[in-house]
């Protein structure tokens, strides 16, 4: 099973990309689980030719091939990053990477909350007419992420390992079921094709 992990935030120290990469070398023998960053995207400018940036491209392809997507949020007042809002404006502009994509979203705080606020807006943006993926229902959510892992950055508490594993089962049987149920696949591709936000009555 190929996932793509992005990492949703442009800070060179952050516990969210830390996150991505503890799941990428817990589940090593379950994924093959890619990593990718998206702070170098340049700022999504509506070009009028919807002419797409290289790096776009690049990421979309692989988001294309990939069975699923993790997404890593961190939250800023209440809020996605910028960056990753950004990421996904352009990957809803004039191509539908993540169309009917199986996503689980993850989350690491220094508070109690664990992106939990910026986890729910994330839903919300999934779910616009030109992005429509079909994301996971559960979502893992790690509070005091400062003191979560360890000098070889791993997760240090027992539970929070266990139920990170429960979740991530889940998401490969989510992948598998998502894959049976694509049958409306085509007629979403085509509503976002046509929807247009300033034609809108």
């Amino acid at each position: 099973m190929k996932i793509i992990g992005i990492v949703g935030t442009n800070s060179e120290k952050s516990t969210n990309r830390q996150l991505l990469q503890y799941i990428q070398k817990h589940f090593v023998d379950k994924a093959d689980i890619e990593l990718v960053e998206i702070k170098d995207l340049p700022f999504f400018n509506k070009p009028a030719d919807r002419t797409l940036p290289e790096p776009v491209k690049a990421l979309a392809a692989k988001i294309e091939e990939a069975d699923g997507v993790i997404i890593g949020t961190p939250e800023y007042d209440h809020s996605v990053p910028a960056v990753l809002m950004n990421a996904l404006a352009w990957l809803s502009y004039g191509i539908y990477p993540m169309l009917n994509k199986p996503v689980m979203i993850t989350g690491a705080s220094y508070g109690t909350l664990g992106s939990s606020r910026a986890q729910l807006q994330l839903r919300q943006i999934l779910n616009a007419p030109e992005l429509k993926a079909n994301v996971l229902p559960d979502e893992f959510l790690l509070s005091h992420s400062l003191q979560a892992f360890d000098s070889k950055g791993d997760l240090t508490d027992i539970e929070t390992s266990q139920k990170l594993d429960a979740i991530f089962d889940d998401f490969r049987l989510f992948v598998k079921m998502t894959e049976k149920m694509s049958h409306a696949k085509e007629l979403l591709k085509k509503e976002a094709e046509n929807f247009d936000w300033e034609t809108l009555n």
